[in-house]
């Protein structure tokens, strides 16, 4: 399974709010919303949450047995 729980950390050390995702970024609230519950989102997706937030995958996502 992979989940997104690593997310949450980097953007409060980054200080990237979800209001600043949806506002300034152009992140949907449905986006969001899957993530929060570990559901599929596409690569494109991760690849636009590390750029925002200038990270790797591995502090965004993570693989759980």
């Amino acid at each position: 399974m992979i989940t997104y729980d690593k997310l949450w950390t980097t953007m409060k050390r980054k200080g990237i709010t979800q209001y600043m995702l949806i506002k300034k970024y152009g992140i949907s609230n449905a986006q969001i919303w899957r993530m929060r519950q570990n559901q599929y989102v596409s690569t494109h997706t991760i690849e636009v949450f590390c750029r925002i937030l200038e990270c790797g995958t591995e502090d965004i996502m993570e693989f759980k047995k």
